[in-house]
C-alpha cells in the first residue's frame, strides 16, 4: 500500500490544500508534502490525526477492498423472462441485491404484467422509457406514460401492467432490493 498516495487522494477528495491539512493536524506543509511523496512516514498518532482530519480512521484507511466497478455494459446484464406474464426483467447492475438499491430494466409486452409484489420496507421509483403502463398500488390505479416517472413507498401490494399495444420499457429502482 502506498500510504502517501492514498493520503493525497483523500486530501484532494476533501478539497483541501496541503497547507490546510497541515494546519488541521498541527503539522507543516513540508511534512504533508514529504508524506504524500513517501519521503517520510508518520507515527501512528500522527497518522490517526491526519485520517481524522480527512474524515476516516485507521480501519477504513487500511481496508484493502477492491475498487468497485462503476460502469456496466450490456455484457454485465442478467436477463429473466416470464412467458406467462409476458415480461422480461433485466438486472442492469450485477449483484445489485447486495446494494442499498436495485435498478432493473423491465420490458412488458402487450397485455403483459409483472407479478404482484407484497408490501415490504422501502421505496420504489420508475421511469417509463417507452410505451405506457398502469401502476397498481393497493386499490389505486395510475397511468404512467413515456417520459413520466413514479415513486411510492412499497407498503401496499403493487404491480405494473402494460397499458398499450407496444412493448413498455421501464427503468425500475427498488430500495431495499426486492427483484
Amino acid at each position: 500500500m502506498n500510504i502517501g498516495e492514498k493520503i493525497k487522494r483523500l486530501r484532494i477528495k476533501n478539497s483541501l490544500t496541503q497547507e490546510e491539512l497541515a494546519d488541521r493536524c498541527e503539522l507543516t506543509k513540508g511534512f504533508i508534502s514529504q508524506l504524500e511523496r513517501d519521503l517520510t512516514s508518520p507515527s501512528i498518532a500522527t497518522l490517526v490525526d491526519i485520517l481524522e482530519s480527512l474524515g476516516t480512521n485507521l480501519q477504513e484507511f487500511f481496508n484493502e477492498r477492491l475498487d468497485e466497478k462503476v460502469v456496466f455494459t450490456k455484457e454485465d446484464v442478467f436477463e429473466s423472462e416470464n412467458e406467462d406474464l409476458n415480461y422480461i426483467l433485466k438486472w442492469i447492475i450485477p449483484n445489485a441485491q447486495k446494494n442499498d438499491m436495485e435498478p432493473i430494466l423491465m420490458e412488458i409486452g402487450p397485455e403483459g404484467r409483472t407479478k404482484e409484489d407484497s408490501p415490504h420496507e422501502g421505496e420504489e421509483f420508475g421511469y417509463v422509457i417507452n410505451g405506457s403502463i398502469f401502476l397498481y398500488i393497493g386499490k389505486d390505479k395510475y397511468r404512467v406514460k413515456k417520459g413520466e416517472s413514479f415513486y411510492y413507498k412499497a407498503n401496499s401490494n403493487h404491480y405494473i401492467e402494460n397499458a398499450g399495444k407496444t412493448v413498455a420499457k421501464i427503468i425500475w429502482v427498488s430500495t431495499p432490493p426486492s427483484f
